[in-house]
């Protein structure tokens, strides 16, 4: 009942020392404290008291921006977030200026600690109470987490600066149902090529650059032990795999045709390009050696450029061939969010929220961006001239157009992913194989995960 009991308490907290006497209407955001209840009688009260704290506080949030700064008590203490490793120092700075910016803040301290988008979601879960107070997670870890009761919606003035300033992708990736839990921080999270412009002249088609990079023998980086890099070939192929939540971020429906003649496409594909003597298995730069192509992301722009130097170049990823024909590869298309866990303390949670915002805003996305490539959510950030002049930006962005949006998928569903690729990178599964049969043995699997 450890989570069940820090969702409730932030929402009677909120409702007695920051909100009283306001009044709402909402009851959207009933998800959030339905989600890891032990009973049907403990969930239904959790539900109604998380709906009534976010009535309540859509409808007061303009009184209290309206107070001045002198009147507001927000208390003291300690704040800690957890972002990637390679905004660590950039998030320090923000916050720092954060607590600096008005009076109000200055009882409250805050540290910054590297965990992955991926581990933060999974630590959340395990231990909401000694989970990090704000926290950037990837948007395909959102239903878990507001399953979990890690994650406190996001209403009122909060809710209207989400929708107003970021676009509506990053905006769409935030809700569970009709509720939004986060903040945008990016939309850029996809993939696409760098490459070794001395090497490839030819980026049209995949064999072409596996061709190249044999020839000067060089390697060529593509993770297919991935849920997420897997996809660039079974959607290129024309298929899905998809899930459906409730409101309580519980999956209870899955959609999947990877067990058809275009999977077997898709699979084949797979197998042929890590028989390449070029292939390594791997998408991180920081980790690549005596490379000519990596399929990577915007966070790594800035290891890439300094290895490839002046040949640094990106381009959306290349067709690969699929039966007799040349298709597109695809892939996910996503964000990166920032949560902010809920609170015993009405004045603390406060000043994560106001926090949560200040290190979204135009000026810290672009902050971001300027540190390490990441590209915005936030539409003036957006328009910026060295944004809008960024090669990564503009190859993810073209590569963008053939991607699907990334839902929420259930934990395992990464972990039998990841064991489809393993077997074909060992050769378990090979030319020979009964592909089909493969295939149906993992649709049944992600089927499975949903009840």
């Amino acid at each position: 009942m450890k989570k069940r009991v820090i969702a409730t308490m932030a929402a009677a907290t909120m409702v007695a020392a920051l909100f009283a006497g306001c009044t709402g209407t909402s009851s959207s955001s009933s998800a959030a404290s339905s989600a890891a209840a032990s009973s049907a009688a403990a969930s239904s009260a959790a539900a109604s008291s998380a709906a009534d704290s976010s009535a309540a506080a859509s409808s007061a949030t303009d009184s209290s921006a309206a107070a001045s700064s002198e009147s507001e008590d927000l208390g003291s203490g300690e704040i800690t977030i957890w972002v990637a490793e390679a905004v660590v120092e950039t998030t320090k700075k923000l916050a720092d200026d954060f607590i600096k910016s008005d009076d109000k803040y200055s009882g409250y301290t805050v540290t910054v600690e590297a965990v992955g988008e991926g581990d933060a979601a999974t630590n959340m879960i395990t231990d909401v109470e000694g989970g990090a107070d704000i926290f950037g997670f990837a948007q395909d870890q959102l239903a878990r987490l507001v399953a979990a009761g890690a994650v406190n919606p996001v209403v009122g003035d909060y809710y209207s600066f989400v929708e107003s300033s970021n676009d509506a992708g990053s905006v769409a990736a935030t809700k569970v149902g009709d509720t939004a839990y986060a903040f945008p921080m990016t939309s850029d999270n996809g993939y696409f090529l760098y490459y070794d412009k001395s090497v490839i002249t030819d980026v049209s088609t995949l064999d072409a650059v596996v061709k190249q990079c044999e020839d000067a023998g060089k390697s060529l980086y593509f993770q297919i032990n991935s849920g997420w890099y897997d996809t660039a070939f079974f959607f290129g192929a024309g298929c899905t795999v998809s899930y459906e939540t409730d409101e309580d971020g519980n999956f209870i429906g899955c959609t999947c045709d990877y067990d058809s003649e275009n999977g077997v496409k898709a699979l084949e594909a797979m197998i042929k390009l890590a028989s390449s003597s070029a292939f390594v298995n791997g998408s991180s730069a920081s980790d690549a050696v005596d490379y000519a192509a990596i399929v990577d992301g915007t966070w790594d722009s800035a290891t890439v450029k300094g290895y490839l130097g002046d040949n640094y170049a990106c381009a959306k990823l290349p067709t690969f061939t699929c039966g007799d024909e040349q298709v597109q590869l695809s892939g996910f298309g996503g964000f990166k969010l920032l949560g902010v866990k809920p609170q015993t303390d009405a004045g603390k949670l406060k000043v994560c929220l106001d926090l949560a915002k200040w290190l979204t805003n135009a000026d810290s996305q672009l902050a971001r961006y300027e540190a390490v490539g990441w590209g915005p959510s936030n539409l003036d950030a957006q328009a910026s001239e060295a944004v809008q002049a960024d090669p990564a930006l503009a190859a993810l962005g073209a590569q963008l157009a053939y991607t699907i949006p990334q839902g929420q998928y259930p934990n395992d569903y990464w972990t039998i992913a990841e064991a489809l690729g393993n077997d074909v990178i060992a050769g378990t599964i090979n030319a020979d194989s009964d592909l089909m049969a493969a295939l149906e043995d993992v649709v049944a699997k992600f089927k499975a995960l949903a009840k």
